[in-house]
């Protein structure tokens, strides 16, 4: 996969030398070229951004100075007439930038974007960036997505760029060292659920003990215990994604433990009651 990073701190992203990232650039699974976006300017200062129009608060980033590098970098010719009902092709480049006003960023649309050959990421600063400069790329046959990554606001996109491609990247074949690890993560899968907890040796740790069924020996009883914990769990703590599930995949114990929780299961999805 190759990855492009648009910033006004490429140096931001030397962190992905890192860990499982950097072992992954190592082998040559993953290429990343993190780029100054102020090397596209042609003034004295470099600058990359301008007051609003129609007033208010901060500055915004310019599109010109956004144009020049993205044609470079996704091979758009600068005079390309715009088409509004432009399809991108499959083998193109995608077009990424967070904002926290975009849809919230998913565990599907990771899986996703890992099947990408080519991922552009622009990251934002001060109040954002030019509302056109989406909406000229999407109309240039451009896979353009904005995505946020919560309900909150960061100083730049930096940090959320680096949250999504972790979170696209390490599902890339060979990327783990087990590949099984990420089978039953939170998120994952059309019925998705919160994982259930996780313990290590030793079994009982000042005072605390593990769940006994865990250091039983069957296994039966085990993948049942954590069914259950991550069925509770997600109840608890995100029943939107409980009302989300499919009943007809759900099996009999399934439905029991969620009849236990609290939730109406005959329905095409279940619906809590009361």
């Amino acid at each position: 996969m190759d990855i492009d990073i648009v910033s006004v701190f490429p140096e931001y992203f030397d962190v992905l030398n890192l860990s499982l990232f950097g072992k992954a650039m190592e082998r040559g699974l993953v290429t990343v070229r993190a780029h100054n976006l102020r090397d596209w300017t042609h003034d004295v200062h470099q600058s990359v951004d301008d007051t609003p129009v129609g007033g208010g608060a901060g500055m915004v980033m310019k599109p010109e100075v956004w144009a020049e590098c993205l044609d470079e970098l996704l091979d758009v010719p600068a005079d390309a007439p715009a088409d509004a009902d432009a399809t991108p092709s499959s083998d193109s480049p995608i077009l990424i930038f967070p904002n926290p006003s975009a849809p919230l960023f998913t565990q599907q649309d990771a899986t996703a974007l890992s099947h990408a050959g080519h991922l552009v990421f622009g990251c934002g600063r001060y109040e954002g960036y030019d509302a056109r400069i989406p909406q000229y790329y999407r109309e240039r046959g451009i896979d353009v997505r904005e995505y946020s990554i919560g309900d909150y606001v960061l100083n730049g996109g930096e940090v959320a760029v680096s949250v999504m491609l972790e979170a696209i990247t390490r599902l890339l074949p060979g990327f783990m060292g087990n590949a099984e690890s990420i089978v039953e993560e939170s998120y994952t899968g059309a019925n998705a659920l919160l994982e259930h907890s996780q313990y290590t040796k030793p079994a009982t740790w000042r005072g605390m003990a593990v769940p006994p069924v865990l250091i039983s020996g069957d296994h039966g009883k085990v993948d049942r215990f954590r069914r259950d914990e991550a069925l509770e769990k997600t109840s608890r703590i995100r029943p939107d994604l409980i009302e989300r599930l499919d009943c007809a995949a759900l099996d009999k114990a399934d439905r029991k433990t969620l009849m236990a929780l609290g939730w109406e299961v005959s329905g095409s999805h279940p619906r809590r009651l009361g």
